[in-house]
């Protein structure tokens, strides 16, 4: 794990203290974390957010700063649902806040967990 990774996930640790069903697994070449059994968001190796949304808000989400489309790998996005978040974007943490609360509620939609 990288750095920039380790913070990012001590960061969403604590902003994910009260949540009662969270665990981390290796996935999408970072550190991802479930609630409900659903990946919220991934601490990527360059200190960014992969964060999955609802696909309906894709369009919106992508004019936030520091938004860009998630791929794969070169040339193999992931589709609407999927936002990569920069490491300057997410600096401080009310921006990281607000990007897991956007993907909580879309994990609370899908997964029929508490509000």
């Amino acid at each position: 794990m990288t750095p920039g990774q380790a913070a990012l996930i001590e960061r969403l640790r604590a902003l994910l203290a009260d949540e009662p069903v969270v665990r981390e697994v290796s996935m999408f070449g970072g550190r991802s974390v479930m609630v409900n059994e659903k990946m919220i968001v991934s601490a990527l190796k360059d200190g960014g957010l992969l964060v999955r949304v609802d696909a309906d808000r894709h369009g919106e989400l992508l004019g936030g700063p520091g938004a860009v489309q998630a791929e794969m790998g070169p040339g193999r996005d992931m589709g609407p649902g999927w936002i990569e978040v920069e490491p300057e974007a997410i600096s401080d943490d009310e921006q990281l806040s607000s990007w897991l609360g956007i993907a909580m509620e879309y994990n609370r939609a899908v997964t029929g967990g508490h509000p």
